[in-house]
């Protein structure tokens, strides 16, 4: 199979997907249903990209199961934790905001547009070519400890504001113990920090020069687009939230200031 067959393939699964994922989510009028899909997603790119090429060999596999990892743990976090909730307050403030043109738009820029990004962070996936090293190499060691210590930030991350947000007594009060004591987003920090982690093991493909755009592309989203801002919007008139700003690093861990 060559290389414009996979990514063709690949971008017409992610667009059937988008589209059945829109039609489920007018029919609930809940948009939010993208964020449990969104890990999916790349689930499905990578059981995809397995079976397109089935002859890449262990460093292929590799990277599928850690996007396999990634992708099932954050769909599972995301559906339990917007288990019987109403509607994502993003996602519903878009609905408000579009008024009579919400169908079109919630396919255009939720459903569409998730799926565009989708494509572009999935592309190491979607390469195929012969690895420069065969056997397991520095980079590939180098990447997947990278990928753990994301993979480490965002699970414990989202475990423990999971478990001050269940707790009655934290009710308005803003998190700043764990790993939220040293970064305002320590799930935003992890996910980007694994995409860093497979690029880095990319880099013994003969074509990982383009596969930067990949984590570049995750990065931007999280501290630019739809994490860190649209979250940090919705605490903006909350005094104890300013105090955390000044106190907390907005993305990568380091100790409070004082």
């Amino acid at each position: 199979m060559t290389q414009l067959e996979i990514f063709g393939l690949s971008a017409l699964a992610i667009l059937a997907y988008k589209n059945l994922l829109y039609l489920l989510a007018i029919t609930l009028k809940k948009n939010d249903i993208a964020d449990v899909a969104w890990g999916l997603g790349f689930v499905m790119i990578a059981i995809l990209t397995q079976i397109l090429m089935p002859e890449q060999g262990l460093r292929r596999n590799i990277l599928s199961l850690l996007v396999l990892l990634w992708g099932l743990r954050l769909a599972i976090y995301i559906f339990i934790r917007n288990r019987g909730r109403q509607e994502d307050f993003r996602y519903a403030q878009w609905r408000r905001d579009w008024g009579k043109n919400w169908m079109l738009r919630s396919w255009l820029q939720v459903f569409m547009l998730q799926g565009f990004f989708m494509f572009v962070i999935s592309y190491p996936l979607m390469l195929k070519g012969e690895w420069l090293n065969e056997s397991i190499a520095l980079p590939d060691i180098l990447g997947i400890t990278i990928w753990l210590i994301g993979f480490f930030f965002e699970a414990v991350g989202d475990a423990q504001m999971r478990r001050f947000k269940l707790n009655p007594a934290n009710r308005g009060k803003i998190m700043t113990s764990g790993l939220w004591r040293y970064t305002r987003h320590p799930n935003y920090f992890g996910e980007a920090t694994m995409w860093w982690g497979i690029f880095v093991i990319m880099l013994s493909h003969p074509a990982w020069g383009l596969t930067v755009i990949s984590p570049l592309t995750i990065t931007w989203l999280l501290t630019k687009v739809s994490g860190v801002p649209m979250l940090e919007k919705k605490y903006s008139d909350n005094p104890d939230y300013a105090e955390y700003i000044r106190k907390t690093s907005p993305f990568f861990p380091r100790k409070p200031k004082p």
